[in-house]
């Protein structure tokens, strides 16, 4: 059996988790809207229309905020079209996704819905074809009480109370050509500083999020960065980052590997960031907002016969597999890694598109990407430690040498646990992992959850939703202080350890 070292100290940390890493997404695109959270005609529709079985799943995963309207959407979007009377909402070409889009389902349903869901809202300004007027408008309905144009136009829709939005994001991928409105990181830096100048003039407690690359591989990075920050540095606290893998090639090995190219991402933009800083003589630090992350590679053939000008099409509709999950837990131990400066991220999407739940007209059902996302958001709580993983390598083709396990380590004080997130890269055998945990002498395990299938291909669906499930079969004991853990080849394991 291979064996792997993890070193710690409970006095190096590396920061405390802010619990927005384990935010989500949700955008006029498919099914997600529309027969995902909204369904009225649906037999598990609330009073709003709201689908009460996707509620519950959402709460399960306790999701602290949602990025809504987009996306690539919202930048043909008027924010208008989708507030007021049902009747008197317009039916609108959406050249973002290629449908119809009917504004049935606005900014204030989804306020009330993000309400039952039990989390925040993350709101998206239209910066490809609208600019700083337009956000200025949007923000006044959202967040100012009343007395003015847009505030008591949302008292007349029937909202008294503001709507208190304090994340927002400067528009969505202005370096992509495929955006409507697509600018230069000239345009957009500068239309990002009007904008967020005015937007904090008119509520000066809300955080913004500036635009960065699109992926890690637009001709453009690191150079769209540099620039975008150098005209909306004072103006903005996040820099986005989206990101998205695949198996195309159908090489598993060289695919669970993308996590190193996700750390590798995320130290660079924090170096770009960090330039800036230091070329404007700032004491002000950027964090990032990973705000779309996840994997997207399954639908794509599908999406390419998709009828265009439809409303709500199966789009984007990715059914994962095991090796998707194990995937979608080493990217949240990466994130985790570099939780000092990644404080905002959204596994993009949340229901039906690229997301860990599905809906059909009669149920809905957990994919495999939902379990070690649930344990993240459950368990990741604290203050994470620098953590060491001394493990063998494998070549890969992207990646170069990648670690056969991703590890991080969770202090939780407050709950007085320590908690261990861990993926088991290699397909063929188990690894024996020990860590000296001496500083902890009191703490005892009392869960070692364990999500593994020797199928790496197989799936959860309707008709089988438990093919993948967690189960409290992992292997791990501590004596005199030492930790000894077994995990399963191609494996995500969630180990908790109690005063």
């Amino acid at each position: 059996m291979k064996k792997t070292e993890i070193v710690i100290d409970k006095s190096f940390i590396v920061d405390k988790i802010d619990r927005k890493i384990y935010s989500s997404f949700i955008e006029h695109l498919g099914r997600a809207v529309y027969e995902g959270i909204y369904q009225p005609e649906s037999p598990f529709a609330d009073e709003q229309g709201f689908r009460k079985d996707t509620l519950e799943l959402v709460k399960e995963l306790k999701v602290p905020m949602v990025r809504y309207p987009g996306g690539n959407f919202v930048s043909g979007y008027n924010w208008e079209d989708g507030v007021g009377p049902k009747a008197e909402r317009p039916k609108k070409i959406d050249l973002a996704w290629h449908v119809v889009e009917t504004n049935q389902f606005g900014l204030n349903e989804f306020v009330d819905w993000a309400k039952k869901a039990d989390t925040e809202v993350m709101m998206a300004v239209n910066l490809g074809t609208r600019g700083v007027a337009e956000a200025m408008n949007v923000l006044e309905y959202c967040n100012i009480k009343e007395g003015s144009y847009y505030s008591d136009l949302r008292v007349k829709h029937g909202y008294k109370e503001p709507h208190n939005i304090k994340t927002w994001c400067l528009g969505n991928e202005m370096d992509g050509p495929w955006q409507i409105g697509h600018k230069t990181a000239t345009e957009y830096g500068r239309l990002a500083s009007e904008t967020g100048r005015v937007m904090k003039s008119l509520d000066p407690d809300i955080k913004l999020v500036a635009c960065g690359s699109s992926a890690l591989g637009m001709p453009t990075f690191a150079s769209w960065e540099a620039e975008v920050l150098d005209h909306c540095y004072h103006e903005v606290d996040y820099l986005s980052l989206h990101q998205y893998y695949n198996n195309h090639a159908d090489n598993s090995p060289n695919f669970l590997a993308s996590s190193v190219g996700m750390d590798e991402f995320i130290s660079s933009v924090v170096s770009i960031c960090d330039f800036v800083k230091a070329k404007k003589r700032s004491k002000k630090k950027i964090m990032l907002s990973f705000d779309e992350w996840n994997v997207w590679y399954h639908s794509n053939e599908q999406d390419s016969k998709l009828e265009k000008w439809v409303q709500a099409p199966h789009q984007l509709e990715d059914v994962y597999n095991f090796e998707d999950a194990l995937l979608v837990g080493s990217m949240l131990i990466t994130m985790l890694r570099h939780c000092d400066r990644v404080k905002v991220a959204c596994l993009a999407q949340l229901v039906n598109v690229i997301a860990p739940i599905m809906t059909s007209d009669t149920g809905a059902w957990r994919q495999t990407i939902f379990y070690p996302y649930l344990h993240a958001s459950i368990y990741g709580k604290g203050t994470v430690l620098n953590t060491i993983v001394k493990s063998p390598v494998y070549d890969t083709k992207d990646f170069g040498a990648a670690p056969y396990v991703d590890c991080v380590i969770i202090d939780n004080e407050e709950d007085e646990e320590v908690i261990i997130f861990a993926v088991n890269k290699d397909l063929e055998e188990d690894m024996e992992v020990t860590c000296d945990l001496r500083q902890y002498k009191d703490y005892k395990i009392v869960s070692h959850i364990e999500l593994h299938h020797e199928d790496l291909k197989i799936e959860n669906t309707e008709a089988n939703p438990n093919n993948v499930v967690p189960t409290e079969s992992g292997k791990s004991i501590v004596d005199n202080g030492i930790l000894t853990a077994q995990l399963k080849h191609k494996s995500w394991n969630v180990i908790r350890l109690k005063k």
